[in-house]
C-alpha cells in the first residue's frame, strides 16, 4: 500500500508545555526555499509523497482560472478557501454559484456545520441543519462548477477524477510541481487529491506566491492576481480569529492550512516554506511556518511574535493559560 514517509523520517517541529513539563511532541518534515526558489531548510523526509489537502487549493484555482472562471477579489479569496462558514462567507459562495446560474444543491461537497462557532450557534438555535454551502470547501467546489458551465462541461459528474475538468487540475498541479503523481485520492470534500512529495508542493506554492498580477504570462498573471485578492481580503481564505486570516493581517504572508497537519506559506519577499506534522495535527502548523520564514530573516521576529500572541497556542488548566505550543525549530 502507498504511504507517505516514517517516523524515523520525521523531525521534531513542535512541543506541548504544560506547566513546564513537555506534554506531547509534533514531529514531521518542512521546507524553506530562497525567493530565487532554492532549498535553505530540509528537515525530514521532504521527497516522500504525502497529500497535500486543502494546502492544494490555490493550485486548484488557479487551474479554475486558467480554464476560463473568471473571479476576483473577495470571490477569488473564497475560491481558494477553507473557510469558516459564516453568513459572510457564504454570502460570496451564493455569488460564485449565481455567476454560474448553479445553486446549492449542485454542490457535491458535503453538508456540514460552520466551523465558526458564533454562526454554528446561531443557526443551532434556528433549528437550521447542515448544508453544503457552509462546508469549509464549498468556495472551490462554487469556483469548479462556474469553471464547468464557462466551458459547457458537466456539472454532475465534476468530482469525477476523468472529468475534463480534473484532468485540467492534475496537469496544472503537474506543470506547477514538476512531478507526477503516483496515487490519486479523494479529500474530504469529495474533490481529487493527489500525492506529491513536499518539495513538489513547496515549488508550486512558490511559483503561485511569486507571481505578479501584471505578468505578461497569463498564468503567472492569474497567479498574481490570486495570491492579491487573499492578501488584501484576508477574512475569506479562513475566518476571523483564525490561524491562516490571523498570519494574513499580521503579517503580510499568503497562507494555506490543509487537513492533518499541512501548512504552506509564503513571505512578502518570495521566502516558501512548506510542512506536513506527521500525526495530522493542525494545532502548531501556523506557528511552526512563522517561525522558519523568521529564521530564514524573511519576517521580523518581532512581528512574528505579535502574530504568535493572537494565535491559539495556549495551554489551559484549571480555566487559566499554564503552558503553551511551542516550535523547536
Amino acid at each position: 500500500m502507498p504511504e507517505t514517509f516514517a517516523v524515523t523520517d520525521a523531525v521534531e517541529l513542535a512541543v506541548v508545555d504544560r506547566s513546564g513539563f513537555i506534554e506531547s511532541r509534533h514531529a514531521g518534515s518542512a521546507l524553506v526555499l530562497n525567493p530565487a526558489g532554492e532549498i535553505v531548510t530540509r528537515l525530514g523526509d521532504v521527497t516522500a509523497p504525502f497529500l497535500p489537502r486543502s494546502s492544494l487549493k490555490p493550485v486548484q484555482a488557479l487551474a479554475c482560472l486558467s480554464a476560463g472562471a473568471s473571479l476576483e477579489g473577495e470571490r477569488l479569496g473564497l475560491a481558494t478557501a477553507s473557510h469558516a462558514g459564516t453568513d459572510r462567507h457564504v454570502a460570496v459562495v451564493r455569488d460564485i454559484l449565481a455567476a454560474a446560474r448553479l445553486g446549492e444543491e449542485d454542490l457535491a461537497c458535503p453538508p456540514a456545520w460552520p466551523t465558526d462557532t458564533a454562526t454554528r450557534d446561531e443557526l443551532v438555535r434556528e433549528r437550521s441543519e447542515v448544508a453544503r454551502i457552509r462546508m469549509n470547501c464549498s468556495g472551490k467546489h462554487a469556483t469548479m462548477l462556474l469553471t464547468c458551465v464557462v466551458n459547457g462541461w458537466d456539472t454532475a459528474t465534476y468530482l469525477d477524477p476523468q472529468h475534463p475538468l480534473q484532468l485540467h487540475i492534475r496537469e496544472t498541479a503537474e506543470r506547477l510541481t514538476g512531478e507526477k503523481f503516483p496515487v490519486t485520492a479523494v479529500d474530504g470534500c469529495g474533490a481529487p487529491v493527489f500525492a506529491m512529495s513536499l518539495f513538489g508542493l513547496a515549488r508550486a506554492i512558490h511559483r503561485i506566491g511569486n507571481s505578479k498580477a501584471n505578468s505578461p504570462f497569463a498564468l503567472h498573471r492569474s497567479a498574481g492576481e490570486l495570491v492579491q485578492a487573499v492578501r488584501e481580503n484576508p477574512w475569506t481564505i479562513d475566518g476571523p480569529g483564525r490561524p491562516d486570516t490571523i498570519a494574513i493581517e499580521r503579517l503580510g504572508v499568503f497562507s494555506k492550512g490543509g487537513a492533518e497537519g499541512v501548512q504552506v506559506m509564503v513571505a512578502p519577499d518570495g521566502t516558501t516554506v512548506a510542512l506536513k506534522m506527521l500525526d495530522g495535527s493542525n494545532r502548531a502548523a501556523t506557528a511552526v511556518a512563522l517561525r522558519l520564514l523568521e529564521r530564514a530573516g524573511a519576517l521580523p521576529s518581532s512581528d512574528v511574535a505579535d502574530a504568535m500572541s493572537k494565535l491559539p497556542l495556549s495551554i489551559s488548566g484549571g480555566g487559566r493559560d499554564v503552558g503553551a505550543i511551542r516550535p523547536t525549530v
